[in-house]
């Protein structure tokens, strides 16, 4: 029987930090899906594809056919798309600017849902998205929406990014990611929305540490 935890947000809210270091530290399974769907994103790239509506059909065979990998060790997560470790290249500037519009396709959606259910079957899994809470795991046994103001969330961001060497302004960060927060909440399927027996935390005047402590806190209350 597996124990669910599952995390919502808007992007730049620390869902991806949090989850890494709980699932360290209550030994939960960490299932990256918002890696899965960049992996799509890059194996489309990599074929030549970058219109959505006139290439769809083969964007959803792309996402039927490509082998998926999440390798766990302990300090991070790596993933490998048809066997090559691409945990740096899901994270370009074009990776991230096609992957939203990708994820909206619905085939697309059913079939890496269905992936998802079944890596965390058995398992006591701590999953974070823009879904996860209301589609993937309407059932979960841990429901977290964790949100923060859009300049806070662009300013983790751009900090992140200039770490990573991209050359990117805190103007662009900002824009690209209220057009996502857009294209997220307002999608056919699957949008960005807060369940209604999810608990809000509101991570814009808090430190990671005191993220992580509070949902540690709403987990081991539930488990």
């Amino acid at each position: 029987m597996s124990f669910i935890v599952a995390i919502d947000g808007p992007v730049g809210t620390g869902k991806g930090t949090i989850t890494k270091l709980i699932a360290k530290e209550l030994n939960l399974v960490n299932i990256d899906t918002g890696a899965m769907y960049r992996m799509v994103a890059l194996q489309c790239l990599k074929n030549g594809i970058t219109k959505i509506d006139e290439e769809k059909q083969k964007i959803i065979e792309i996402a039927k056919n490509i082998d998926i990998e999440i390798k766990h060790n302990k300090e991070n997560q790596e993933f490998f798309l048809n066997r090559e470790n691409v945990t740096n290249l899901i994270r370009s500037k074009e990776v991230t600017a096609f992957v939203s519009p990708l994820s909206a396709i619905p085939e697309v959606r059913e079939i890496m849902v269905d992936m998802q259910r079944k890596m965390a079957d058995g398992k006591n899994v701590i999953m974070e998205g823009r879904d996860i809470t209301t589609v993937v795991f309407p059932n979960a046994n841990v429901k977290i929406y964790l949100d923060a103001d859009v300049e806070e969330r662009a300013k983790r961001r751009f900090k992140e990014n200039i770490e990573k060497g991209m050359q990117t302004t805190y103007q662009e960060t900002l824009e690209a990611i209220k057009k996502r927060d857009y294209e997220n909440m307002t999608r056919e399927v699957g949008p960005l929305k807060i369940a209604e027996d999810a608990i809000v935390v509101d991570s814009t005047n808090m430190t990671i540490d005191e993220v992580k402590e509070k949902v540690k806190q709403i987990i081991n209350s539930k488990m």
